[in-house]
């Protein structure tokens, strides 16, 4: 189970923290993915983070702005946000994965959370 927490409403440049805490399996198995969905559109990858947090690949709209981290020894996975924007408005979700590569495709992922809300106004 996948429960994301943290979300809430910022202004431009604004700075916010979503955190992701699993439970019912092996985390440390798992490599871990944020993706977001904006109302009328497709969701969309955002970050991922491999087992051991050795590894880890941004879409280009948030690179250099966002950091995703995990702590095993506490079942949890974040998303730092700095200088957001208005079109990074979007509820996010976290989510689990097995494999190894591919990790941009949604498809990919076994278990997802229930979203929480970022709003960046203007």
């Amino acid at each position: 189970q996948l429960v994301e927490s943290g979300g809430g409403s910022v202004q431009y440049g604004g700075s916010l923290r979503v955190s992701c805490a699993a439970s019912g399996g092996i985390f440390s198995r798992y490599a871990m993915g944020w993706f977001r969905q904006a109302p009328g559109k497709e969701r969309e990858f955002v970050a991922t983070i491999n087992w051991n947090g050795g590894k880890t690949f941004y879409a280009d709209s948030v690179k250099g702005r966002f950091t995703i981290s995990r702590d095993n020894a506490k079942n949890m996975v974040y998303l730092q946000m700095y200088s957001l924007k208005p079109e990074d408005t979007a509820v996010y979700y976290c989510a689990a994965s097995l494999y190894v590569d591919y990790l941009r495709d949604s498809a990919n992922y076994d278990f997802w959370g229930q979203g929480t809300q970022v709003t960046v106004s203007s």
